[in-house]
């Protein structure tokens, strides 16, 4: 249902009290945060514009074109030496500032096909067409557009801060993240070859269901892996009134879709997580009419690469034999490798040591531990299976009083991230993210 407007205006601009910033006792440090605020504050507002208008212009997958130049553009006028059309429409920002490590910093920068419902002044109105050729909506219902303005606000006070650090920052802007593609095309279009190799990663992502101004964090396991699997049932279509006649796909993808629920909770170690969900079902056209074939995409999370082949090959069993028992041709399985996402997994020192420095800044309280989700995040590529340290933390986005309302028995549950319904509070979420994110950087760097 859609918001009307005066309510959605009256969410998104809920009053927020900040809590006063705790007492930082490390001088050294103190002076870094009071700097990193001093550059900070003057640009809040600019920055607030720029994510307002990144939400009303969102681009699906593959078709960043306005956010990657709006992207190289900032860091171009940061001072960095750009790069852009990386892996598609990447952008890859290179400021060196001497001897010292080298840093990493990403955004995602492509949004959802979903039509916005938040009832905001600035809700994204864009419609276009997908790869299939079909009409979507196109929203930033995963908060790309508070990382790609964070990013630029980190970007800005960085350079501003040039004389607190030494090394070499490359900040990138990465196309493709919802569909699990654009870390590894720009990996495979020479990343780490054609620009300097980074000895730590960082990004941050929003969080639907956390209040601003606080942050999760994750030591180790954090995202699972991704698989995205495509079954086409075959059968032999014909008249719906003689069924005797025909072998009926429809029927043939309904056992299917029963039996793949066994998997996880009759195969699998129940102590060990995995998802098997079938998010698309597509076949037939007509009501009288049984169809030749009908086509399943599944999306199937794990995260062991143990129980990932186990779950892929119980799938074509699966299948072949559900079509075995109605006589029907074998199905077509396939494994979508260009759309696979391996596990995240936060470097357990790197992350430790944000994580204290995240406690010191905005105090203890803020600070939040979260448990592995399976949720899938492209960023882990970057590490190299290990070989980089990479750490991702996550932003909380939004205002205390729905976040107290969906904790009150029976109160509304906030709409979480891919749901038409979500939206961050942009002020204290931004400010949040840029600080912290700079300060993670000076933290590796810093002199």
């Amino acid at each position: 249902m859609r918001l009307p407007l005066a309510l959605g205006f009256s969410l998104a601009f809920a009053p927020f009290v900040a809590a006063e910033p705790p007492v930082i006792k490390d001088e050294n440090l103190a002076k870094r945060v009071a700097q990193v605020d001093e550059h900070v504050g003057p640009q809040v507002q600019e920055l607030v514009d720029l994510y307002k208008d990144l939400h009303q212009h969102p681009e699906l997958s593959l078709k960043e074109e306005r956010s990657a130049a709006l992207m190289a553009k900032a860091l171009k006028a940061a001072g960095f030496e750009v790069t852009e059309g990386v892996g598609g429409t990447g952008v890859v920002g290179v400021l060196k500032n001497g001897d010292g490590p080298t840093v990493l910093v990403r955004t995602d920068m492509d949004a959802l096909p979903i039509v916005e419902q938040t009832g905001l002044p600035y809700c994204s109105k864009v419609m276009t067409r997908d790869r299939t050729g079909r009409e979507v909506g196109v929203m930033h219902a995963c908060g790309h557009d508070v990382h790609m303005t964070c990013f630029v606000g980190v970007a800005r006070v960085l350079t501003a801060m040039k004389d607190r650090w030494s090394g070499t920052l490359v900040m990138i802007a990465q196309p493709a993240e919802e569909i699990g593609a654009g870390a590894r095309m720009m990996l495979a279009d020479g990343l780490y070859k054609r620009f300097p190799k980074p000895n730590y990663c960082l990004a941050l992502h929003s969080d639907a269901l956390l209040e601003a101004g606080h942050i999760h964090y994750t030591e180790g396991l954090a995202m699972a892996n991704v698989d995205t699997v495509e079954v086409l049932v075959k059968g032999k279509g014909g008249h719906g009134a003689s069924p005797h006649q025909t072998i009926d796909p429809i029927v043939i993808a309904a056992k299917l879709v029963l039996d793949l629920q066994t998997i996880v909770g009759r195969e699998m170690n129940p102590i060990e997580p995995g998802v098997v969900t079938v998010g698309s079902i597509h076949g037939g056209t007509k009501a009288n009419i049984i169809p030749n074939d009908v086509k399943l995409q599944i999306t199937v999370r794990s995260t062991k690469d143990s129980s990932r082949k186990l779950i892929l090959e119980a799938i074509e069993r699966k299948a072949k034999a559900a079509a075995a028992s109605a006589n029907a041709p074998e199905p077509e399985v396939t494994v979508v490798n260009d759309e696979f996402t391996p596990k995240l997994e936060n470097d357990p020192a790197l992350t430790r040591k944000l994580v204290d420095l995240f406690k010191q800044v905005l105090g203890e309280d803020k600070l939040h531990p979260r448990p592995t989700i399976m949720g899938g995040e492209d960023f882990s590529r970057y590490g190299l299976n290990g070989d980089i340290p990479v750490c991702m933390y996550y932003l909380g986005s939004v205002t205390p009083d729905r976040v107290a309302e969906s904790k009150r028995e029976g109160g509304k549950p906030l709409p979480g991230a891919h749901t038409d319904g979500y939206y961050p509070l942009p002020e204290p979420t931004i400010k949040t993210g840029v600080k912290t994110m700079s300060l993670a950087v000076l933290s590796l760097m810093g002199k």
